[in-house]
């Protein structure tokens, strides 16, 4: 693919480079948090390649390569990648589960050791969202190799 010509017009997958770009040079302190937030602003408002590389002008090159190849950019053709168990899209459900039945785990052992109370009540939250967390769990990792294997991926 050839280099876009200056007078183009930028997408917003741009503008997210940039902004990786930007935030990669605020946290090695080649820019302040005034300078940082000024930039993104503009990065964000920019409306060519122009002014979007006027942003980061002044920043290294050999950076912006590396950050540049440290984030996916997804064309047509490219391999999509393995969704596993440490993504977001699963890793922040299966918390929210294990921080919720803790929490109920806790109030019933409260319970069970302070009064008569014996009837185990938190099963009927472990269990059933249990289930339907274990269920959409293999359905999102199987979905994910299926559209891996659509595309001709191994």
């Amino acid at each position: 693919m050839s280099d876009p010509v200056p007078s183009t017009r930028t997408s917003d997958a741009d503008r997210d480079r940039v902004a990786q770009l930007l935030q990669e040079h605020f946290a090695q302190g080649r820019l302040d948090h005034e300078e940082f937030t000024e930039r993104l602003g503009l990065a964000y408002k920019s409306r060519t390649v122009d002014e979007l590389a006027l942003v980061t002008r002044d920043l290294p090159e050999r950076d912006l390569a590396e950050v540049r190849g440290a984030v996916p950019r997804w064309e047509e053709g490219a391999a999509v990648p393995p969704m596993t168990l440490r993504d977001p899209a699963l890793m922040v459900p299966w918390m929210l589960y294990a921080g919720v039945n803790v929490l109920c785990f806790v109030i019933w052992l409260i319970l069970f050791l302070t009064t008569e109370y014996d009837y185990p009540w938190f099963l009927w939250v472990l269990g059933p969202w249990g289930i339907v967390m274990g269920v959409v769990t293999v359905g999102v990792l199987a979905g994910g190799q299926g559209r891996r294997d659509e595309r001709g991926d191994v």
